[in-house]
């Protein structure tokens, strides 16, 4: 049924482009044979429509990943820079947040870690949507934020990193993950909101950390404790079967990448509000001017190139 579903998204979205191709055919008739300014405002509107949706169309095509078209999983974590960087984490949870709701994700966020003055320390994004792994999984890596820190009395420009995660969340229908209960160790504690609020006043937080592997998965955002070990749960299956399958074959290492701690030499974008503004993507080198536009989600470009940059990676891996 999921699989039709995305099949069927996908042939909607190409007759919806073939319907505005033929409204613009149209007016461009039209235009040529009797000038109007509506008329014409109404081409140029079709043109950037028809636009961006065979970008989309490009992109999608390039997919062919097992998970990219499932719903991504995305950790953000503070890494060198003390309370700047825990700042800058908390820029990058809006800034993904803010780039889902423009391609009309819903997010859902799991697991939030307060910083000690400012920012977070770390939080878990479950980003619901048509191919949001296979969209977002190149944002894995470490991100670099050079800035006059508001948290420096004397106003000195300073480096600050934080890391991203991105792995699919895999369906419980297709995850062969068996887990015995005596591999897990359950903690409940109290769950702490945006801004340093309790939720609740009682211990309604779960962390469920498999024993063997130490790998775990906190989720807080539910009103009950039942919700949110449920949704752990599901966020752990997802990480133990991404492990299960780096162990298996090294060449999945594709659904993963490789773990780099986000310091200097790691990063894989850079954002520069001084001295001068510029957001540069390290691997594709695509640069943008309007960094304020960036962190508030007009990441695109970035990934688009990114897609493109892995599947001719591939391509030429292949020949």
């Amino acid at each position: 049924m999921g699989s039709i579903a995305r099949i069927e998204a996908e042939i909607g979205s190409q007759q919806q482009t073939l319907t505005e191709l033929n409204n613009t055919r149209t007016a461009l008739d039209l235009l040529a044979g009797m000038p109007d300014p509506d008329l014409e405002n109404e081409a140029v509107d079709g043109i950037g429509r028809l636009e961006r949706d065979l970008q989309i169309l490009e992109t999608t095509a390039y997919f062919s990943g097992p998970y990219d078209s499932s719903n991504a999983i995305l950790s953000l974590s503070s890494g060198a820079g003390g309370t700047d960087a825990q700042d800058w984490t908390g820029m990058l949870m809006r800034m993904y947040t803010r780039y889902a709701e423009r391609q009309g994700f819903e997010v859902v966020v799991t697991d939030y870690m307060l910083g000690e003055e400012a920012g977070i320390k770390g939080c878990t994004l479950v980003i619901n949507g048509q191919y949001a792994y296979g969209l977002l999984k190149h944002e894995k890596g470490v991100h670099r934020l050079v800035r006059i820190s508001p948290f420096d009395a004397n106003k000195r420009r300073h480096t600050s990193f934080a890391a991203a995660d991105v792995i699919p969340e895999i369906p419980e229908t297709s995850s062969n993950v068996e887990i015995p209960e005596g591999d897990l160790r359950i903690d409940v504690y109290h769950a702490s909101g945006h801004g340093g609020q309790n939720v609740q006043k009682v211990s309604t937080a779960v962390r469920i950390t498999h024993i063997p592997t130490g790998i775990s998965a906190s989720c807080q955002n539910e009103r009950s404790q039942l919700q949110n070990k449920r949704m752990a749960m599901a966020v752990l299956k997802s990480r133990l079967l991404v492990q299960q399958e780096l162990e298996r074959d090294a060449q999945i290492s594709e659904v993963r990448g490789v773990f780099k701690s986000a310091e200097w030499g790691n990063e894989i974008r850079s954002y520069v509000l001084q001295p001068y503004k510029l957001a540069k993507d390290h691997r594709t080198g695509v640069e943008k001017g309007n960094v304020d536009a960036v962190l508030d989600g007009d990441l695109q470009d970035f990934i688009l190139a990114s897609v493109r940059h892995d599947a001719e990676d591939r391509r030429s891996g292949d020949s």
